[in-house]
């Protein structure tokens, strides 16, 4: 009953949502999220939690404040992404201002394939949706398997209509699809800061250890492919902000295990400094460091 209760409102909020005029949208979006805020649920609390661990010297006042940010980001997200499937291919185009954009347009201009690997900040659906669109260039990325199974039809369906490839999350299937699309001299798109299947790579990530997914790492030495982190925020426009690192250099030297944990570092800290510059854009409302998922409660 509850999973069909979630993929109802899913199916609402894509149905009824994307027919308000946009300053509606974001409207009811400030709302929820202020809302969700003052009930302080398990949500809130455990995104309070981790943005104390990206803002260690903030106090009770300023801490309150980013989390009602970041619950307003994180609901602006939604409210764009109900609404981004009515966007004409102009306001796609108009919607997302990348920084250094050259390093990926290079890294496609060239004979190997390219990664892109993101944190979850920002809208990562309308980034995607602007690189298909204003680049003209179709990527593979990869959907965590929800439930019920039509929620995850929903959200496959969804990004597939914005011009991806969405491949199941998980088995060597997924790795091996993507692998061969960057051989072929494709693009390649990961959601990469929280590793789904306990078996990733321990990284330092604000001062505490973490644990991210070995793939875009993995992907990078197997193929040749380069590989971009890319981080993503809000201002006080319309427009999403982003920026493209520079490359993550595979290793040398060293066994492949420990070139991927270097290599996943460097993304760890790639992704480190887009956040503590924009914390409230970091759509974290789970457990993440390994402290807290042994049991540590949120603070």
């Amino acid at each position: 009953m509850r999973e069909r209760l979630t993929d109802g409102m899913y199916g609402l909020g894509w149905a009824a949502v994307k027919r308000l005029p946009e300053p509606a949208a974001a409207a009811l979006g400030r709302r929820i999220a202020d809302t969700a805020w003052r009930r302080d649920g398990k949500g809130v609390r455990r995104l309070r939690s981790n943005l104390a661990r990206v803002v260690p010297d903030a106090g009770p006042e300023r801490l309150a404040a980013l989390t009602r940010a970041g619950m307003r980001s994180y609901m602006r997200y939604w409210m764009e992404s109900f609404r981004l499937p009515a966007w004409s291919r102009q306001r796609i185009r108009e919607g997302f201002d990348p920084k250094d954009v050259h390093r990926l347009e290079d890294g496609l201009a060239g004979d190997t394939g390219v990664i892109l690997a993101l944190p979850h900040m920002g809208n990562w659906d309308l980034a995607g949706a602007w690189v298909t669109t204003k680049l003209g260039v179709p990527f593979t990325t990869v959907q965590e398997r929800l439930k019920p199974e039509s929620l995850y039809d929903r959200f496959v369906a969804y990004r597939e209509s914005l011009g991806m490839e969405v491949l199941a999350h998980g088995g060597a299937s997924a790795f091996g699809t993507l692998a061969r699309r960057l051989r072929d001299g494709g693009l390649v798109c990961l959601v990469a800061d929280r590793d789904l299947s306990a078996a990733g790579v321990e990284v330092d990530f604000f001062g505490a250890a973490a644990r991210m997914p070995a793939g875009p790492a993995l992907l990078a030495q197997q193929t040749g492919a380069l590989l971009l982190p890319v981080t993503l925020w809000y201002d006080d426009s319309p427009v999403l902000q982003g920026r493209v690192h520079p490359p993550v250099e595979v290793p040398a030297g060293g066994t492949r295990a420990a070139k991927t944990a270097a290599m996943t570092q460097a993304m760890a800290d790639d992704f480190a400094a887009g956040i503590a510059g924009h914390p409230q854009d970091w759509h974290m409302l789970q457990r993440f460091w390994l402290d807290d998922l042994a049991g540590g409660a949120p603070r």
